[in-house]
């Protein structure tokens, strides 16, 4: 129940957020919806701000709007997996709900990243035959750090001949 409370505040968040970018958003309603949601769930119990936010403040650290869509893809499911045990007969559930899907529909890409990042975290780097394969990709690995870094030095030694600091 504490995860239920904690996470509304955030849901919060994404609407409006994408709501700035997503102009199919009606705002005022979802946060109409949002508020008898949070009544749903008496989120305004003193428990809720046991241990700090659960979302927000992971949030902080994802930047670049690349990065954001696949933190932010992972937290809408979280959120549709809990709505999921909610009452859907109330309108404001079923209205929360189709707009967190239709949110993860345009973020479908950061969904199949995030597995990416799963799947990393399984691999057996104890593995003799994980090994080979990664030292065999290491150079074209190394290679696209090198072009990643090249590009971000680029763009701030543009930035620095445009400033006229």
């Amino acid at each position: 129940m504490a995860f239920q409370n904690c996470s509304l505040f955030v849901l919060s968040i994404i609407m409006i957020s994408f709501g700035h970018v997503e102009n199919r958003l009606n705002l005022l309603q979802l946060q109409n919806d949002i508020d008898k949601l949070k009544a749903d769930f008496n989120s305004s119990h003193s428990d809720v701000a046991d241990g700090g936010s659960i979302f927000t403040e992971r949030l902080k650290s994802w930047t670049e709007r690349n990065e954001k869509e696949i933190i932010l893809s992972q937290i809408i499911s979280m959120y549709l997996e809990m709505l999921e045990s909610t009452d859907r007969s109330k309108d404001h559930v079923r209205n929360i709900t189709e707009e967190l899907y239709t949110l993860k529909k345009s973020l479908s890409d950061g969904s199949k990243k995030m597995e990416d990042l799963k799947d990393l975290t399984k691999l057996r780097m104890s593995d003799l035959k994980v090994q080979r394969k990664a030292v065999n990709e290491l150079f074209s690995v190394l290679q696209k750090l090198g072009d990643t870094t090249s590009s971000h030095k680029r763009k701030r030694s543009q930035f620095q001949r445009l400033c006229k600091c």
